[in-house]
């Protein structure tokens, strides 16, 4: 059998006009990793196919002069994937062990410069089959009259795959279809997007009592096996339940060991048991064995809701949950509420008062308080009434209210919280009642409105609190809306009043507000005063760094400018040439100096001793920062043309070659006019160069420059150092490295040809990055050993001399090894090339075992992809 494959490609442009030889970049996105399908979908999206766990690999191969840069992005999938920008020629993209949320849509930018970017895309479609999942649900009619109770039973499979997947039910060995009987349905419920199938039993008979089989296939995908699981359906089957061996809420002391047992009670079959925590994992001690659970010396923290689950894949899992409450009491607080009635801030006599006391404990409806005047328990009457829950103050808040204020009413409360008969130490707060009592005022000392620090500096914020008892204050930020505090928290509480910053940061500038606390206080309106923070940081200046480049006796104007800083003004400028200060530029008018916001130095000429280092240090008393100016008269780097077509030249008689160097001049009017360029070649891992002047005449920007490098050694690689030559002297040098390839003879319309006869096999070379490699034999060169009834006896001549190429698919091979053979790059620049390949299929596995042999031709540097038919023979 044979096949020809003909490719035809449209031509490029080489060239952009009145340019010479700069080009806007072009991308193409080829893959070369292990992808299961390249191809086009409805839509003309390319479209990458993978398995989930294999290596995605794609390659962005750029042409345009300059190189481009390239950088990868990636849009859908995980937000968080993104590439960073890279200068590398044919970057690529590797990620190992793809996961399905990787697939998406990746571009791969490529810019020079020279007109608008080139942005191409490709979709990666990540394949894959999860383990399927089976659960069964029953219902049961109600029972009419004598009739008997008709039980329904669903099967439901799903299953997570891409693509979707196909089921096939199975009762036994035997397939089943839809309606194959009154007593089997197969549909899919709504909603699930094709990820679920039901297999419907009505009327449940004797033959349905049977093992089942749900299958799922996406049809060998990526080589993607089916997968598939079982149950048995019985006249026991069952599901799950549960009790539990303690109360769904468990009281506890702190220090004890804690035993919870979940018994199965039903469920066939036998049901799977499992304790998780909310919120959070199990303590750490904690064991969980089957359905028990065992927590030693339990403490305040393991308080939570204990969840034993049970599940069979049989109707719903059963859960039974217990609410685990560890004995504990904590924050004390209290609250005097003058008379709200006459809407007094003040305590008084005649009126009435209330005070108020809470801890936070577990369980909190289980605290008790005793309230205590002068050391002994307060008696209660009509002008002294305690109760427990005020509406206005949180749950389970003792209040001890006091009508009809008397001056004998003054004294000493004591507030006792305790828990009667466990092991938990009371917690008591205390509040002294007297003339003096009075509510508290805010404010903030003179000379303290306004706090200024320098970064990275500690800092106070201070507010004073009169008043008895004097509360603590609260902090907050003001100006900013919902901004947190330097700890990361809306409001902090300090007992003193003092806000204490350790390292403060420019963003922490802004207006602070300090307020009374409603708490160990007067419950009255909150009295607040604000303090501003200054953060002073140095300045920002641009820019950092600037190479200035300009012809030898022309002026220079530097400039350094502030961006950002506090103070946000030049306080000083000093000028530097290579370390050394210069004088100061001519004086500014003061005004304009207050204003600046940037410093400036001009040079009349660029000279030789004029040239290099400028440092523009500017101050605004905080710190400092640094504009760098390199200024030269250099000219700019070389740029290496990397798209020259057949640039190795070999020389048959003997083992060397040459190389057609090609460059342009990167900004030739910036400087002087280039005279000549040293070439300095050095064969890598030597030490020794060979150095050559190359003369020129005025370059031109854009302009194709081409030298020859001779006495090359194959099949060495180079090192090739390139400097441009003004009247300065030398510029900036680049370099780049250059391989021996195999030189090939490009193929043209009037019938020149090549084939495998050519022991350098046309210029194709072996894959380094493939698993294993082909073999160029012949009928009379083929190994004896290789497997029988396996590839071509000769090749499409007929004749035993004719030359192909082949592999050997057997052992130790396996699937999903790659062969790879890799063509020259041709120049399809004023061309156009027919390619054509012959294929051989034999074996008795042909049509069960097809797999596709993968390649790429580079054309002008642009890559055509090519896939041909290859039996595993």
């Amino acid at each position: 059998m044979e096949v020809t494959c003909l490719l035809l490609l449209a031509l490029i442009p080489f060239h952009c006009r009145g340019q010479g030889v700069y080009a806007p970049a072009q991308a193409q996105i080829v893959h070369a990793g292990q992808a299961c399908v390249v191809k086009e979908d409805n839509i003309s999206e390319r479209v990458y196919t993978i398995r989930e766990g294999d290596t995605l690999m794609l390659q962005c191969l750029v042409t345009g002069h300059p190189r481009p840069q390239v950088r990868w992005t990636k849009t859908a999938g995980s937000a968080s994937d993104k590439f960073q920008e890279t200068s590398v020629f044919n970057e690529t993209l590797r990620i190992e062990r793809i996961a399905r949320t990787q697939g998406g849509r990746y571009y791969c930018k490529a810019e020079n410069g020279v007109g608008v970017p080139a942005i191409k895309s490709i979709r990666v479609d990540v394949q894959y089959l999860d383990e399927p999942v089976l659960t069964v649900h029953q219902t049961v009619s109600d029972v009419r009259g004598n009739f008997y109770q008709e039980k329904t039973v669903f099967l439901r499979c799903t299953v997570n795959s891409n693509p979707p997947a196909r089921f096939i039910w199975k009762r036994g060995s035997d397939t089943l279809s839809h309606s194959q009987d009154n007593g089997v349905d197969i549909y899919e419920p709504l909603y699930t997007q094709g990820e679920t199938k039901v297999l419907k039993l009505k009327n449940l008979r004797p033959q349905d009592y049977a093992s089942y089989t749900c299958q799922v296939s996406v049809r060998n995908v990526c080589g993607i096996p089916d997968k598939a699981i079982t149950f048995r359906l019985t006249n026991t089957t069952a599901p799950p339940a549960l009790k539990l061996s303690v109360n769904e809420t468990l009281v506890v002391n702190p220090g004890e060991n804690v035993t919870v047992q979940c018994l199965l009670t039903g469920g066939d079959p036998l049901p799977q048991l499992q304790w998780s925590h909310g919120p959070g994992p199990l303590p750490l001690g904690a064991l969980a064995q089957g359905g028990t659970l065992g927590i030693p010396s339990v403490q305040a923290r393991d308080s939570g809701y204990y969840n034993c689950t049970a599940t069979n894949n049989v109707g719903n899992p059963a859960k039974k949950t217990v609410n685990l409450l560890v004995r504990s009491m904590k924050n004390a607080t209290f609250q005097i509420t003058p008379d709200v009635i006459k809407e007094s801030e003040n305590i008084q006599l005649g009126q009435d008062l209330k005070l108020s006391c809470h801890v936070d404990a577990v369980p909190q409806e289980k605290v008790t308080y005793q309230w205590f005047k002068n050391g002994k328990p307060a008696r209660m009457s009509k002008r002294l009434l305690v109760t427990r829950n005020d509406p206005e103050l949180p749950a389970v808040t003792s209040s001890l209210e006091l009508i009809d204020l008397h001056f004998s009413d003054y004294g000493t409360y004591l507030c006792v919280a305790s828990f009667p008969g466990a092991p938990v130490s009371d917690l008591s707060v205390e509040v002294n009642i007297s003339s003096e009592t009075v509510p508290p005022t805010i404010s903030v000392p003179k000379g303290r409105a306004v706090v200024t620090v320098r970064e990275g500096s500690p800092a106070e914020l201070q507010c004073e609190v009169r008043g008895k008892p004097r509360p603590p204050v609260l902090w907050s930020r003001v100006d900013k809306e919902a901004a947190l505090l330097p700890s990361g928290l809306s409001l902090e509480e300090t007992p003193d009043g003092k806000l204490r910053l350790d390292r403060v940061s420019r963003d922490m500038s802004g207006t602070y507000r300090c307020q009374t606390a409603r708490y160990n206080g007067f419950n009255v309106r909150p009295r607040e005063a604000q303090v501003q923070l200054n953060v002073q940081f140095p300045p920002e200046v641009e820019p950092e760094s600037q190479d200035v480049r300009q012809a030898l006796g022309r002026p220079v104007l530097l400039r350094c400018t502030l961006l950002r800083g506090n103070p946000q003004r030049i306080a000083s400028a000093v000028w530097r040439y290579k370390g050394q200060l210069l004088p100061p530029p001519p004086a500014v008018p003061a005004a304009a100096a207050e204003a600046s916001d940037h410093a400036e130095l001009r040079l009349d000429a660029v000279t030789r001793d004029s040239s290099g280092s400028y440092e523009c240090s500017v101050s605004n008393d905080v710190g400092s920062a640094t504009c760098l100016f390199q200024v030269s008269a250099k000219a700019y780097s070389p740029e290496f043309y990397f798209d020259t077509p057949n640039p190795t030249r070999s020389h048959k008689l003997s083992k060397n070659y040459s190389y057609v160097l090609q460059w342009t001049q990167r900004e030739p009017d910036a400087v002087d006019p280039v005279l000549n360029y040293r070439l300095s070649v050095r064969q890598l891992n030597q030490h020794n160069a060979v150095v050559k002047a190359i003369p020129v005449r005025r370059v031109e920007k854009g302009q194709l420059l081409e030298y020859i490098v001779t006495d090359l050694r194959v099949p060495h690689s180079y090192e090739i150092r390139l400097t441009p030559y003004t009247t300065f002297g030398a510029g900036d040098m680049a370099s780049r490295i250059i391989h021996y390839t195999e030189p090939i003879s490009s193929p043209n319309l009037s019938g020149n040809t090549c084939h495998f006869e050519d022991e350098k096999i046309c210029g194709y070379t072996q894959d380094l990055t493939d698993d294993f490699d082909w073999t160029r034999q012949n009928a009379l060169t083929q190994s004896p050993k290789r497997s029988p009834d396996t590839g071509p006896p000769t090749d499409v001549s007929g004749t035993p001399e004719g030359y192909y190429m082949f592999f050997e698919s057997s052992r130790p091979r396996k699937m999903g090894d790659r062969a790879r053979l890799v063509s020259p790059l041709y120049n399809a620049s004023a061309k156009f090339y027919c390619v054509s390949f012959f294929y051989h299929m034999y074996g008795k596995h042909i049509g069960a075992d097809c797999d596709l042999a993968q390649g790429v031709i580079h054309w002008q540097g642009v890559p055509t992809a090519f896939r041909v038919p290859m039996a595993r023979l």
